[in-house]
This record gives structure tokens, sequence and C-alpha cells, in this order.
């Protein structure tokens, strides 16, 4: 049997010099989304996950199937890994969304679940059926739990004809987050719209952007040479679903303001959804670029020259930091990221929130730009983003774990580094 050795009696241990503890949680993470679906929800959550398993936080990860062939474990089942529990649930199509699932999962199942396997909290990044049912499970168990806000679903049933739902809605999410002890959200503008609507325990917690991944350096000729575009033609891009919440009648209107003086302009729209048909007509000189994912959407990013972004009904916009992590300047209206980020005359144009005419003339100032002043710009979008760091980002979102499991109060809110820019 070996014996351990002890130290001689004069040597000296210098305790400053050791790392400091830490603490590893058990975190459950319950999702409706998640990669490969395309969405600004499922990237920040994958985002979290990464980060929470980079700091060698234990994270059993609950979501919907999303495909027959999606490979995952039983309730219940052991993982392969130590740190890393993945727990698919039954899932089914959401109506006008059909690549997207609602899980469904009961109370019953996360009990015994979490009896079997009992994390130190449950943090639910969705409110639908799965969110609901993980709601009540955890406060079953005496779990702490938080939340977060992603998704406008009250100001989407307005596009959908089903306005007279927004009430209910906002009734149902309002008593949903309430009964969670942390409502997270990205920005402090949310947070008082928020609160206003009687919603409590709003904390801010600020999303980062990969900037590895969506990067200048990934713009590619031989792309826009496949757009049909010459080397000093400007290509405006727009990220996103193609659908009535978008408001991309105003993307199509601030597009042609800004061709009229920048005749071999192009538009390259990235993503799929109901409006593409329409849209199509509209815009037969368009790109259509469909979904893209991973280093081909950066590049599709990358080799474009400006950012149109008119949506007003975004939480965040997570395509504003990739657009300006890839060196685009920004159009965008004065709210969500955009309100944090974007410098006018700086990185970028707003209009104020909903003020079309102001948009379609922030489109015209951006047109009236020489090839080398647009540059100048998304280089100073660039770096913006570069302060986005998802490190300090989870290390907010930590603190806010710790706080709701020792009962203390929550922390405040990291900044945004990205506010504050070079003048």
């Amino acid at each position: 049997m070996m014996m351990p050795i002890k130290p001689a009696a004069d040597a000296e241990i210098e305790v400053d010099e050791l790392p400091p503890q830490q603490r590893c949680l058990r975190v459950a993470i319950v999702t409706e989304t998640y990669p490969p679906e395309v969405n600004g929800v499922a990237r920040t959550v994958a985002c979290v996950v990464e980060g929470l398993r980079a700091r060698n936080h234990g994270v059993q990860l609950i979501r919907p199937r999303q495909a027959k062939p999606d490979a995952g474990e039983a309730p219940g089942g052991g993982g392969d890994e130590e740190r890393f529990h993945e727990v698919l649930m039954r899932g089914l199509p959401i109506p006008r969304y059909p690549h997207l699932r609602m899980g469904m999962v009961s109370k019953k199942t996360l009990v015994k679940l979490w009896t079997l396997r009992r994390p130190d909290l449950v943090h639910i990044a969705t409110e639908g059926p799965m969110g609901w049912s993980a709601l009540q499970a955890a406060r079953y168990l005496k779990l702490p739990v938080c939340s977060d806000f992603r998704t406008n679903f009250h100001a989407y049933s307005k596009h959908y004809g089903i306005g007279w739902l927004h009430k209910p809605i906002m009734g149902y999410l309002r008593k949903f987050h309430n009964h969670t002890q942390c409502t997270m959200v990205p920005d402090a503008g949310l947070r008082r719209e928020l609160q206003a609507l009687g919603f409590q325990g709003v904390n801010v917690v600020a999303r980062g952007v990969d900037t590895a991944l969506f990067n200048p350096a990934r713009r590619s000729e031989a792309l826009r040479a496949a757009w049909g575009v010459a080397p000093h033609d400007p290509v405006v891009v727009h990220v996103g679903r193609l659908a009535p919440e978008k408001n991309l009648g105003t993307l199509v209107e601030a597009f042609e303001a800004f061709q009229r003086l920048q005749p071999r302009a192009r538009l390259v729209l990235v993503g799929d959804g109901p409006a593409r048909r329409e849209l199509q007509a509209r815009l037969p000189g368009a790109i259509f670029a469909g979904m893209r994912h991973g280093e081909d959407l950066a590049a599709h990013y990358a080799s474009g020259d400006l950012f149109i972004f008119p949506s007003i009904t975004e939480t965040f916009g997570n395509v504003t930091p990739e657009a300006m992590a890839s060196g685009l300047a920004v159009l965008a209206y004065d709210y969500a990221a955009a309100s944090q980020l974007v410098q006018p005359g700086l990185n970028g144009q707003l209009a104020p929130f909903g003020h079309s005419p102001e948009f379609l003339r922030q489109a015209v100032v951006l047109a009236e730009k020489d090839p080398a002043a647009l540059r100048r710009m998304g280089e100073a979008a660039r770096h913006c983003a570069e302060a986005l760091s998802w490190d300090s980002i989870i290390g907010n979102i930590e603190s806010i774990y710790g706080s709701l499991i020792d009962g203390r109060p929550l922390p405040s809110a990291l900044p945004l580094r990205g506010q504050v820019l070079p003048a």
C-alpha cells in the first residue's frame, strides 16, 4: 500500500497562488428549440449550454425530439457523459412553424426524472407546454427555477389575425414568469416594458456573439460572383425568417430606396418562411439563399456590405450582432440589440421604433455614402461586436444561479460592453 507523503516541516504553501475552488452546479435546462433548428433562441440556448459545460457544470438538457433519427435517451436515462445528460421528449409541429416542435411531457414524468437525478436548479428557456410542465415539477420538488423571456409571442399574434389573443397570451406569460424566481431578458428596454406589465424578478442578461465564426475574413468573392455582383457592387443582406411578423414590407421599400441611388445594388435574403413566394414576386432581382448554417451562414453575412433589419417583434435580435461581427453596417429600428450596439453615423443608422418613413430616409442616407465610408462603418461594427464576450455573459448567468440556490439577492446585470465605442 502506498503511504501518503508528508511535506517537509519547513515547506511553505503559498495559499494565494492556489486556484480558487470552483462551485460545480447541476443545471436542468428545458427548451423547446435547439440546434440544428435555426433560430435565435436555439443558437443562444446552445451557447449557454456549451458555456456552462466549459466551466465544468453538469447540464441536463431536456428538449423535444426533432426527427426520427434524432439520437437521445429515454426519460431517466443515465447519459454517456457524466457532465452532460440529454433527454429527448415527444414533440409536435407548431402551427405555421412546421420546422419547430413544441415539447409534450407531463409534470409526473419530470418529477420522476428529477427525483432520480436531482438538479441544483431548473432553467426554463421557453414558455411552451414543456416549459409549463417543468415549472410545475420544479415547484413541486421545491427546486430553484429561473426562466428566459425570449420570444414576443404576444406581439406575433396580431400578424396572424389573432390579435384578440394578445391579452390572454400576455396573462399566461405573466403568470408563467412570475412563478419563477428570476426572468432573464436581454436588455433594459424589455425589462422596463415587462415590469410595467406586472412582471416580477426581471433581470438583464446580455447576449453574446461568436466572433470567430462571424468574421469579416469569411467574405467570399466566389460567393459574390455566384450572386452576379461585381467587386464594388453594394450587397444588402437580410437574415431571418421570411414571415409577416418580420415587417418585410419595410425591407422591400428600404431596399428600393437604397437601389434608386445605387442601381447596381443587390438584395440577398437568407432564411425561409411563408412570405417567401410573395417576396419573390415583389423582388424578382433578389437572391433568395434559403436556410444557411455555420460557416456557410457566416460567409453569406460577410460577403455583404450592409445589413437591413426592419423587424419590430424581437426580444433581442441575434442577427444584429452577428451582422456587425461580420463587418456590416446595420440599419435597424432603435430598440432591442440595435439600440445597444448601433451608433448612428459610426457603425450604422437607426430609426425611431416603428417609424417607417424615417427608416426609409436612413436607407437613403446609407445609399449616399461611398464604398469606402460604408466599409469604415462595417469596421466600426466589427470593433463593437468584439466586446460581446460569451464568457462574461455565462459568468453573469452563473452568478444568478448561485444567488437563487443560496437564497441571496440577485446580482446586478453585467453591462453590455459593446455599448461604449471610441469617438
